[in-house]
């Protein structure tokens, strides 16, 4: 590390737990980002604010007037930009040594396959399940973790789905791919402001803990928040012998 960056990360190295390595453990880090609206702003910044060394963000849209209400990552001036290219353009004022890799197109199979074997994590900050579950699915087959988010309403999720570990559930475990419940979109149903960087921060949070090889990760528990209350829920989750993802059936192949 250099004496910039000694300085710069100074208050991350004085923690114990991340001390020199752990920061070292994070510069070398490459995290993919999929959604780069008000779940992927937040995660966007921090892991880029953090000296996560490669960030690659993943996303179709462009910024709109209605984002900006919740979306940090992009301003007034940047409408009509391609979202990724907007975030991009906030993580190198924030921090100019990361790396950051842009693509704006589908989270497909063939895409994700080809960004996550040289990943350390994924962050599915998406807003539908077909794509959640393309992201699993990669995931799985690649033995990247998942940091998985939503945020609807007054109320979100945090989970991490861990196929490194024999016990982790995947996302297809709590909800199976054939019984995909009805999509609800901020844009019908709204969002709290907040509520998306409450969510997105845990996000982060979980992703740079995995990366810096801290803490206990969320995995194998759903983390539930209520806006309305302020009130945080903690499930136990299981994964299923079944699961057609992650199942036994499945492992090995």
């Amino acid at each position: 590390m250099t004496d910039e960056q000694l300085l710069r990360y100074s208050r991350h190295i004085l923690l114990d737990d991340i001390g020199i390595e752990g920061q070292e453990r994070l510069l070398a880090a490459h995290a993919v980002v999929v959604g780069a609206g008000g779940l992927g702003s937040p995660v966007a910044l921090y892991l880029a604010s953090a000296g996560v060394g490669r960030i690659t963000l993943v996303d179709t849209d462009t910024v709109d007037t209605t984002n900006l209400q919740r979306q940090i990552a992009h301003t007034l001036q940047r409408v009509g930009q391609p979202k990724v290219d907007s975030a991009r353009q906030a993580m190198l004022a924030i921090n100019p040594e990361v790396q950051v890799h842009t693509i704006q197109q589908r989270a497909d199979d063939a895409l994700l396959d080809a960004l996550l074997p040289g990943a350390q994590v994924a962050l599915d900050c998406t807003d539908n399940f077909a794509t959640r579950h393309a992201i699993n699915r990669a995931c799985v087959r690649h033995g990247v973790p998942l940091v998985s988010g939503a945020a609807i309403r007054f109320d979100g999720q945090v989970a991490v789905y861990d196929p490194r570990q024999p016990t982790s559930p995947c996302y297809a475990c709590l909800f199976p791919p054939e019984q995909a419940p009805e999509e609800v979109h901020c844009a019908t149903m709204g969002v709290f402001a907040p509520l998306v960087g409450i969510i997105g921060t845990l996000q982060a949070a979980e992703a740079i803990k995995l990366l810096a090889g801290i803490g206990a990760a969320l995995t194998g528990r759903l983390l539930m928040f209520d806006g309305r209350a302020s009130q945080f829920t903690d499930v136990q989750l299981a994964r299923r012998p079944d699961c057609p993802v992650c199942g036994d059936a499945t492992r090995g192949r």
